[in-house]
């Protein structure tokens, strides 16, 4: 009786696991096709100098080449700027706006849609809008500065600024999405927490300090890990804007990864890019889960 309940319930779970699998099947095959494919395609490429016309397997031959290449240390430069200066920056603007709106006060749902409206707009319309805002002379920005008569900028033109003008459009467009995440964060709290810290006197600082952002450090985390690796997937607005110029003082990693394979038709550079960038990837999200997430309390 019993080897029969085992053969039983084996033939119950292996139809249980054959459905499941056939259920994930479809996502399996577009995951493999568009995802694990292509990383091992671009893993294997990157040994190879390879062209159109030629392809010569060179090893590690490459990787020195790639990684000591000024263009590419210039574009890594600029693209650990653009993070540092988006990454913290969002952060900060998005726990600001979900406290802001997470009152019950008249105008409220105005105020949460008018600040997450800039993350349903496509990039490239972002892209134009903001290059209206920065063109020099007639652009809404020295516009607005000239009318409080102060000095007017190429914004886009100057090598030392091109980069903080991205920065500050990356800012305009993230910090919304992410306020999302605060915002459904707050809603979640122990409401009795901060009934008790009120009956103690505790000042607004003190509840943000004490209560409100040590509970929020899951939210934190899930959404430094979001912005940390969308800020080195950006380049939908260089192909608008500046074309990683002038002289690639706003290239990023993965335009010129666009720009080495499809302008250059380098094929084996480009994919020794994007293994370098795969790496990358893989360190942030390995650093966070393995090292910040233990020392995160839900």
């Amino acid at each position: 009786m019993r080897q029969l309940a085992l053969q039983t319930r084996r033939k119950i779970n292996w139809k249980e696991n054959a459905f499941a699998y056939a259920l994930l099947l479809p996502s399996l095959v577009l995951l493999g096709l568009f995802t694990f494919y292509p990383t091992i395609k671009s893993v294997y490429l990157s040994f190879f100098q390879s062209t159109l016309s030629v392809k010569k397997f060179v090893g590690f031959e490459q990787y020195g080449q790639v990684l000591q290449d000024e263009v590419f240390i210039k574009v890594m430069k600029n693209n650990l700027l653009l993070s540092a200066g988006t990454v913290p920056t969002s952060l900060i603007l998005a726990i600001y706006l979900a406290v802001l709106v997470n009152n019950k006060l008249k105008g409220t749902s105005i105020l949460r849609a008018a600040f997450f409206y800039p993350t349903i707009i496509p990039m490239i319309a972002i892209a134009n809008i903001w290059l209206f805002i920065y063109t020099p002379d007639y652009g809404l920005l020295d516009k607005f500065l000239g009318f409080l008569g102060l000095p007017v900028h190429n914004w886009l033109g100057d090598p030392h600024w091109v980069i903080f003008s991205m920065i500050v459009m990356v800012v305009w467009k993230e910090a919304g999405f992410f306020m999302i995440f605060y915002l459904a964060g707050l809603q979640n709290m122990p409401k009795e927490v901060y009934e008790a810290a009120e009956i103690e006197g505790a000042g607004s600082w003190q509840v943000f300090r004490k209560i409100t952002f040590p509970l929020l450090m899951p939210t934190t985390l899930f959404v430094l890990i979001i912005a940390i690796t969308n800020s080195f997937k950006l380049v939908d607005h260089l192909y608008i804007m500046t074309k990683g110029g002038p002289d690639n003082a706003s290239n990023l990693l993965l335009y010129h990864i666009y720009e080495t394979a499809f302008s250059f038709w380098d094929m084996g550079r480009a994919s020794v890019l994007t293994v370098v960038l795969l790496v990358i990837l893989l360190a942030i999200s390995i650093f966070n889960y393995a090292y910040l997430d233990k020392r995160v309390h839900y």
